[in-house]
C-alpha cells in the first residue's frame, strides 16, 4: 500500500512524486517507457547529445521556484531566440528588441507598415499582461513560514495587479489569427506572425511570446539534466520509480492499478500524470460501485472520446562536421526561421487521405514554406558534440493524422527520408549554405513517435487542440487549482492534459496542485507520514 501512486514519470509526475516524497509520503512513481522525462529528455548518438522534446525550459516564476523548493543545484545558461525571414535576422536579447521585430516585419510588407504598428501596440499590452502574469514567483512553491516577507511584500500586492490584470487577459482567449485580422487582411504577414503556433492558439498566449522568449534558459548537459536530478530527489526521499511499467488498470473502488504485466499495486490517493485518454480507457466503469461516480466517469469517458490532441512536431536530428562558430554566426541557439516571406497557407491544408504522389507534392511545398524551429545544443554547452562538429536539430509543427495514414499506407520510412531530404534542401538553399555536405548521420522523429514512445493522444506535445468545439479542459486562470480534480474521489490529474493552454511551467504547477491535494486529504484522513 503506497500513500500515492504517480502515473506518468513527465515533468508533472516527477514533480508530483518529487513533492509527496519531500512531505514524507510513501510514493511509486510508474513510467511506460525505459527513462523517464517524456517530452523532457536528453539522448547521446555517437558522441552528439540531442534534446528529444522541448529544446529549452521556461521558468515563468515556476521551473526555478519548485528547483529551490527541492533544493535541486542545475546550472542554467541563458537561452537566446533569434528570428528570422529570408535571409534577415534579428536576434531577442531583451522586451525592446519588439522595436526590431516591428522593423522586421516591416522590410518585408512595406505596404502594411501601419497595420504592423497596430499589432505590435496589441503585442506590446499583452506583454506587460505577461509582465503582472509572470512577475513573481509561483506562490505555489513558497513555504509559508519561511518566505512569510516575501509574501507580504511582493504576493499580496501581485494579488491585486493580476486581480485587474486577469479579465484582460481572459478576453483575448479569442484565436491568434482571428485576433490579428481585425488588424490586417494581409495573408502573408498573418502567416509570418501565427504559422509557428499550434492551430488556434489564444492570442494572449501567441502575442506574448516575445516576453517569454525571455523567460527561455537551458541546463548545462542538457534539458534532460533536470530530470535525472528530480528522479534522483524521489528516490534519495524514500520514492519508487518504475519504468517499462504501464499502467492499463485502475480500480478506484479497491483503491488498486494494475500494469500491463499483470502486478497489482495499492494506493491510498492516485495521481494521474499520463495521456488522459488512457485514463478512461483503464476504468472498468460497471465495477464502480457508487452510481454518481460512474455517471461522472461515464460521461467524462464519451466527452473526450472524439477530442483531438494538440499538432505534433516532425524533428530531424543532424550530426555535421561543421564548427559551431558557422552557426553562432547565422543566429543564436534557439531559433525561428521562415526560409520565404509568402507564408505558410500556399500550401494549403495536408491531404489526409491522399496518395502517395499527391502528399510529397505537398510535403516539398509545405517544407518550403513553413517555419522551422532550430537549436543547436553545442552553443550552448560545448560538451554536446565532439570537438569541431555540431549537432542541430530541426522541427516543424506536423500532423499527426497525416503522418498516421502514410504509415497505414506502408511507405513510412520512405516518408521520413523524403521530408528529412527535404529540410536539408530547405536550409542548404538559404539560411545555411554547404549544410548539405556536411552531414556525417541523421535521423528523424514524427507524431507518430511520439504517439508510440510517450503514449500521447495525437502524438500532441501540448494537450488539447484548441480547434476542439468544446475544450475538454479547464481554461480559467482562477479555476486552474480545481483543474487537478476528476470525477473520482482519491485521484487526481495533472500535466498537458489538466490545463490549456499547456507547457513546462503547467505541468509543474499542476502536478504540484495534485501532490499539494494528496498531501492535504492524507493529512485529514488521517494517514500517518
Amino acid at each position: 500500500m503506497y500513500d500515492a501512486v504517480v502515473v506518468g514519470g513527465g515533468i508533472a509526475g516527477l514533480t508530483s512524486a518529487a513533492f509527496l516524497a519531500k512531505a514524507g509520503r510513501s510514493v511509486l512513481l510508474c513510467e511506460k517507457g525505459n527513462t523517464c522525462g517524456g517530452l523532457v529528455n536528453t539522448f547521446e548518438r555517437d558522441g552528439f547529445l540531442f534534446d528529444g522534446g522541448i529544446r529549452a525550459l521556461e521558468n515563468s516564476g515556476i521551473l526555478f521556484p519548485m528547483l529551490k523548493q527541492l533544493g535541486l543545484n542545475i546550472e542554467f545558461v541563458r537561452n537566446r531566440i533569434s528570428i528570422g525571414i529570408e535571409d534577415q535576422v534579428i536576434r531577442i536579447d531583451d522586451e525592446e528588441d519588439v522595436q526590431d521585430y516591428q522593423d522586421l516585419l516591416t522590410r518585408f510588407y512595406p505596404e502594411s507598415r501601419q497595420e504592423i504598428g497596430e499589432i505590435i501596440l496589441q503585442i506590446k499590452k499583452i506583454m506587460q499582461y505577461m509582465d503582472v502574469l509572470y512577475g513573481i514567483d509561483n506562490p505555489a512553491f513558497l513555504d509559508m513560514r519561511k518566505d512569510r516577507d516575501y509574501m507580504l511584500r511582493a504576493v499580496l500586492p501581485w494579488m491585486v495587479k493580476y486581480a485587474l490584470t486577469n479579465p484582460k487577459i481572459s478576453r483575448l482567449q479569442v484565436p491568434v489569427v482571428d485576433f490579428l485580422k481585425r488588424y490586417t487582411s494581409n495573408q502573408s504577414l498573418l502567416d509570418m506572425i501565427s504559422q509557428h503556433f499550434f492551430q488556434e492558439t489564444p492570442a494572449f498566449f501567441a502575442l506574448s511570446y516575445i516576453k517569454l522568449y525571455l523567460e527561455y534558459h537551458y541546463p548545462l548537459g542538457g534539458t534532460g539534466k533536470v530530470v535525472e536530478k528530480m528522479a534522483a530527489y524521489i528516490e534519495n526521499h524514500g520514492g519508487t520509480i518504475r519504468t517499462n511499467t504501464e499502467i492499463v488498470t485502475v480500480d478506484p473502488d479497491k483503491q488498486l492499478v494494475v500494469d500491463v504485466q499483470g502486478e497489482t499495486q495499492a494506493y491510498r490517493r492516485l495521481v494521474w500524470a499520463a495521456d488522459q485518454k488512457a485514463l478512461y480507457r483503464s476504468l472498468d466503469s460497471n465495477r464502480i460501485s457508487e452510481p454518481e461516480v460512474k455517471n461522472a466517469v461515464v460521461e467524462r469517458r464519451s466527452l473526450i472520446a472524439d477530442k483531438t490532441g494538440n499538432d505534433s512536431v516532425f524533428s530531424l536530428f543532424l550530426a555535421l562536421d561543421m564548427e559551431k562558430d558557422y552557426f553562432a554566426s547565422k543566429a543564436s541557439e534557439h531559433f525561428f526561421y521562415t526560409p520565404v516571406r509568402s507564408g505558410l497557407t500556399g500550401a494549403g491544408q495536408p491531404p489526409r487521405d491522399g496518395e502517395r504522389q499527391t502528399i510529397e507534392k505537398w510535403l516539398e511545398k509545405f517544407f518550403s514554406l513553413t517555419t522551422l524551429e532550430i537549436s543547436c545544443p553545442v552553443m550552448r554547452d560545448s560538451s554536446l558534440a565532439p570537438q569541431g562538429k555540431t549537432g542541430l536539430i530541426v522541427s516543424v509543427l506536423f500532423d499527426y493524422k497525416l503522418t498516421k495514414h502514410i504509415e497505414e499506407t506502408g511507405w513510412y520510412e520512405e516518408f521520413k527520408t523524403f521530408s528529412e531530404n527535404c529540410i536539408i534542401h530547405t536550409l542548404d538553399g538559404s539560411i545555411y549554405p554547404g549544410i548539405k555536405d556536411a552531414i556525417l548521420h541523421r535521423f528523424s522523429s514524427t507524431p507518430v513517435t511520439i504517439a508510440k514512445i510517450n503514449g500521447s493522444t495525437d502524438g500532441a506535445i501540448v494537450g488539447w487542440a484548441y480547434t476542439n468545439e468544446i475544450m475538454p479542459a479547464e481554461r480559467r486562470l482562477t479555476r486552474i487549482l480545481n483543474a487537478v480534480r476528476t470525477p473520482m474521489p482519491g485521484i487526481f490529474q495533472a500535466g498537458q492534459w489538466t490545463y490549456s493552454p499547456a507547457g513546462l511551467p503547467i505541468s509543474i504547477l499542476t502536478g504540484k496542485f495534485a501532490a499539494d491535494q494528496v498531501i492535504k486529504e492524507l493529512k485529514k484522513a488521517g494517514a500517518v507520514e
